[in-house]
């Protein structure tokens, strides 16, 4: 039995009748530019393999049914005109959340059958929460027949998750979800949501880039995300521009002696040099994908994760321990992806030596006591997208 037929099979035994179709929505690997994204700036994530797939029905009395096949439990049941913000139901916040952020944007959503399952690591740091947005907006937008595009999709999914849920996130996660295409990384312009598929075929350069899961599970609603958002804020406010984004490059000393000679706390003078330098590093990458020098961008991952460990502090010892460790091994380039806290790292390697490098983590894992990670390669593929028509 295929995943699409096991998974309507799933949905009729629960809710008594066939759904009206599939979709899925990818999780996402960030390549660089991490905090940068509610500062109005440049990332550039590329959509993975790994899947959130609904398969939905419409409801016409106002019930909203959710299931996963992932999560211990029955069948959360609620009511789409008593949706409230910080209410609860755990997982089921997040496609509660879109459905929320769609009626209170004035969208006609008069409740669904959802059945979800997932591919995508939880608190992987590979956006599992933006997946089960996207793939629920997605699914809600055709069978009511909304109008909405991938992008507006996005946003609808960051305002469940920002407003609904309770985390502060930027917009990335959802964008990649929604937007991202098969063989390209995504340049994305966080501010106007202005966008460019960038061509990343890494097999024809005989490369390829890993994601290692530490497995350390990270919760960005505890409070480090929240704090690092308010300190990116408070630097802004101090420096009298609107966001980091205002702040050029080559304008980033002066700026960070302004600070501190303003008196500004020393973690907020060092996430601005953090996401300043991060848009740079974009930036960077950019130039040398578009030259064709991909191996040439290793470096500018090893540059982020230093800032993300010393200056945005994010990091943690497994994360730090799989970008020596590889870089030990031959890798070209790593850093830590994501929220951070736990979750993964990206290794950029010759195809020939991923083996190697990925073996040597896992060696150095083993000898520092940590539990075993997950390495898999990150093939860039496409986003949101009805699966099945039944």
């Amino acid at each position: 039995m295929t995943e699409n037929a096991e998974l309507t099979a799933t949905f009729t035994e629960l809710y008594g009748t066939a759904p009206e179709g599939i979709w899925a929505a990818p999780g996402r690997v960030n390549l660089i530019g991490e905090y940068t994204d509610f500062n109005d700036g440049f990332v550039m994530p590329l959509a993975l393999p790994h899947t959130a797939r609904a398969a939905v029905a419409r409801r016409t009395d106002g019930v909203l049914r959710l299931h996963s096949t992932d999560v211990p439990g029955g069948v959360v049941s609620l009511r789409v005109d008593e949706l409230t913000p910080h209410s609860g139901h755990g997982w089921a916040a997040y496609p509660a959340g879109v459905v929320w952020a769609l009626l209170e944007a004035g969208h006609p959503v008069t409740g669904a059958d959802i059945q979800l399952t997932s591919t995508v690591p939880v608190g992987a740091g590979l956006s599992s929460s933006a997946a089960l947005e996207v793939v629920t907006g997605l699914a809600l937008n055709d069978l009511f027949a909304l109008g909405l595009s991938a992008p507006e999709l996005a946003v609808l999914g960051q305002r469940a998750e920002n407003a609904f849920v309770g985390v502060p996130c930027g917009v990335m996660d959802q964008m990649a979800s929604a937007c991202c295409t098969e063989g390209h990384a995504l340049y994305l312009d966080t501010r106007d949501l202005t966008q460019r598929q960038v061509p990343f075929d890494l097999a024809a350069q005989g490369l390829q880039l890993l994601v290692v899961d530490t497995r350390v599970k990270h919760a960005l609603g505890d409070g480090a995300y929240a704090e690092r958002r308010a300190g990116c804020e408070a630097g802004a406010r101090a420096l009298g521009i609107g966001t980091l984004r205002d702040l050029p490059y080559e304008g980033l000393d002066a700026a960070l002696g302004t600070l501190a000679a303003a008196g500004e706390d020393e973690s907020v003078v060092r996430y601005v040099r953090h996401v300043v330098s991060d848009n740079h590093r974009v930036e960077q990458v950019i130039a040398l994908l578009d030259a064709g020098e991909v191996r040439a961008a290793g470096p500018v991952l090893n540059a982020g994760h230093v800032s993300l460990r010393d200056d945005l502090r994010v990091s943690c010892p497994e994360l730090d321990l799989v970008v020596s460790s590889a870089n030990a091994a031959g890798a070209l380039g790593a850093r830590m992806t994501g929220g951070g806290f736990g979750g993964s790292a990206i290794v950029l390697v010759e195809e020939a030596a991923a083996d190697t490098v990925a073996k040597s983590v896992s060696e150095a894992f083993t000898s520092a006591g940590y539990a075993a990670p997950g390495v898999f390669p990150a093939v860039p593929s496409a986003g949101a997208r009805r699966v099945s028509a039944a």
